[in-house]
Order: structure tokens, then sequence, then C-alpha cells
């Protein structure tokens, strides 16, 4: 064999090598710069301060700064489809929630293809909504908005965190199962919903635990219901609406997400990340009073689910003929 080919053989090698090598080292080395963290809704929601607090706590195992990103509006799909067309390295990640398995159905036109467009890293955890009114609201139970409603067909509003949200979604099982009239009234994000709640300019909101604990613990607003099918051991006092609604079941759920493409070993070390922290004493006391359940397993956890989730709401939306407002 002539010494010109086994040398250019030996080169291609070589350079094979050292591309190998210095794409093993980057993964190794992942992170070595700040991570941004994209929450699609307002600051001040539930979602957002989850998002916080569980940034912070993996900050300090990842020894990188996680910096979060508001993108609210479209029903999450503006930071949603921020994440879906980043790079995928593992510098930007999504923290998800009940509309990422909802919009595929509910939203005619994704600007991403479907929820493919995303590899999944970890399921944080899940929680009740809670049905919620001022503590000088006229409504001192379940029962009492159905009444009203029945009476008065169309004039209760409640507010919700974006078309496609869990609070949207819960109103329009609400109204479906009890078969009473409700109008929706979306927000960009929970924090402004529950500004004009608290202001009077809507009735109610099935908002995420997340969300309103911290005022309903200051007592600046009422729990009269959680949506989960069971009561719910930080909601004291808050029958689940499905003994005045049969068959109503709603439930909140976080998760993260990074584009698909991500290298797996740098989803396995943001999981990894991701559990140490939804398990820190700090991440669990700001949680527990909102009857967060954490789950926090290996990233096809979150898929199966999601994907459960998908297919039971899509049937819901085609049935009740639901559309985004």
């Amino acid at each position: 064999m002539p010494a010109s080919i086994v040398s250019r053989g030996a080169i291609t090698i070589a350079l094979f090598a050292a591309v190998m090598g210095s794409a093993g080292s980057a993964l190794a080395a992942f992170p070595e710069k700040p991570i941004r963290l994209v929450v699609p809704f307002a600051p001040g929601g539930g979602t957002d301060l989850i998002a916080r607090t569980l940034g912070a706590e993996m900050s300090k195992d990842l020894g990188q700064p996680i910096i979060v990103d508001n993108k609210p509006g479209a029903g999450t799909m503006i930071g949603t489809d921020n994440v879906a067309k980043s790079a995928a390295d593992g510098y930007t990640i999504v923290i998800a929630s009940f509309a990422h398995a909802i919009n595929p159905t509910l939203q005619p036109k994704l600007p991403y293809k479907d929820n493919k467009a995303f590899a999944p890293v970890v399921l944080i955890g899940r929680g009740p909504n809670v049905l919620v009114v001022r503590p000088e609201s006229q409504y001192k139970s379940v029962a009492d908005v159905l009444a009203a409603t029945r009476a008065n067909p169309g004039k209760l509003a409640y507010a919700s965190q974006g078309a496609g949200t869990s609070a949207h979604l819960a109103g329009e099982m609400f109204a479906s199962l009890a078969k009473v009239k409700i109008n929706h009234i979306p927000y960009r994000g929970a924090g402004p919903a529950l500004t004009d709640l608290l202001g009077g300019q809507v009735d109610m909101m099935f908002a995420t635990a997340a969300a309103v604990a911290p005022f309903i613990d200051s007592g600046k607003l009422r729990a009269l219901g959680v949506t989960t099918a069971e009561p719910s051991a930080a909601f004291k006092g808050a029958p689940p609406i499905a003994g005045s609604v049969p068959g109503y079941l709603v439930e909140s759920w976080y998760g993260l997400y990074v584009p698909a493409g991500t290298p797996s070993p740098v989803i396995e070390r943001l999981n990894a990340a991701a559990r140490k922290a939804v398990r820190s004493p700090d991440f669990v006391r700001k949680v527990e009073h909102e009857g967060l359940v954490i789950s926090a397993g290996a990233p096809a956890e979150l898929d199966t689910y999601v994907q459960a989730e998908e297919l039971r709401w899509s049937k819901v939306i085609k049935q009740n003929n639901i559309k985004p407002d």
C-alpha cells in the first residue's frame, strides 16, 4: 500500500478522534455558561414562582446561573416556540405546564410542528387547581356558584392565565359538566389575572395552587374547592369540586423540556440537577403548602405523562368544541 494512502488514512483517523474527543470534552464540561430558563407566562404567577425557585436550586448543582426569561402570550406558544427554535445544546430550557399538552389539539396553527419539537428533561410535579373568589364574595361554596350561574347564565366571569391553560380548561370542563354558562377572560399570565380578580373585575378563577396559595394564606382570597379527585392537604376546608360536579378532574403539572436533538448526556445532567433541586429543603418548603406532589423521575416519565394528558384532553376539547379565545 502506498505510503501516501496510509498517511491520509492516519490523518483522517486522527482528525476524527480529535473531533470526537473535543465533543466529548464539551459535553463533559456542560454547562460552561449561564442557562436560560424560559417561562411562557408573565412574572408573578405560579409557573414563574416555581421556575425561579427551581432555577436557583439547579444553579447550585450546575455551577452556572440559570436566568429566568419570561415570554408570555399566545397560550404559552410564544415562549415554547422560542425554545423549539433555539440551539439544541442544553443552554435553553422551557418550563412547560398544562397548556403544553393542550395546544396540539386546541391551537389550529402551532408555530412548531408538534411536541416532538422538544425533548423531555423531568416531570417536576403535579397538583390541584383551586377555585378561588375574593373574601367578600357572595359565593361561599361551589354550590353557590352553580346556583348563580343557573339563575343568571353568562353573568359570572372567570379569569385564566391564558387560553389553553389549566385555569381556562378547568372552567370549560366545569361549565360543560355542570351544563352552565360562564364567561372566560384570558390574561397574559397568572399575575395580571389575579390582579383583576383581587380588584373585582372578574368573579373567580380556577387558579393553579402555586399562584394563589399565598393569597389564600393571607386571607386575600377564599378557596371554594380543588380540581383534583381527592382533597388536598394543602387546602383544608376546600372540598373536591367533583363532589358538586360529578366526573370533574383537572390536574396541573410542571415539567422541563429542551429542544429536540439535545445530546443525551446534556439531558441527563439537567435531569440530575433538577431531581436534586426539587428535593432540596428550600424547594420543598416553598411548594409543600401548594399541594404539589413531587415526581422528579427519568425524562421518560414526563414524556409518558404528557402523552396521556394530551390524549385525555384532546377528547374533551373535541367533544365540547372548545376553541382558543
